[in-house]
């Protein structure tokens, strides 16, 4: 499975990207919000896991740029806010597959990715 990490933080970045490899997984990742719609028609990828809150486009923002054109891509929400239920309806309504707390190990963003991958319709 091949991921894009997309978050403004880097070391949060190293720390996912580092434990999905270690998983197995092929990961790619963007600090850059801006870069992500380019990127992905460059790359393709099996999910993504975007931060809700980045400087630029924010993740609320950027969730149905990437259903345009990747619509069939899951997206999990990662944030920092814990489990904002207003946050968490916001994210879904934009078209979010997911929502994980920063505030939980990785592997529970690791088991998130596996039941968008579960769910997800085959190409």
């Amino acid at each position: 499975m091949h991921f894009l990490i997309v978050d403004d933080d880097v070391a949060v970045v190293k720390l996912m990207t580092t434990y999905l490899e270690k998983k197995g997984s092929l990961c790619s990742s963007l600090t850059n919000s801006t870069e992500v719609i380019p990127w992905l028609e460059r790359n393709p990828v099996d999910a993504i896991v975007l931060d809700i809150g980045m400087p630029g486009i924010d993740g609320l923002t950027l969730i149905p740029l990437i259903r345009e054109k990747f619509a069939d891509v899951p997206v999990i929400i990662f944030t920092g806010m814990g489990y904002d239920s207003e946050a968490m309806q916001k994210a879904r309504k934009a078209g979010a597959n997911g929502f994980v707390s920063k505030g939980l190990p990785p592997d529970e963003v690791f088991l998130a990715l596996q039941r968008v991958m579960a769910a997800r319709t085959p190409r």
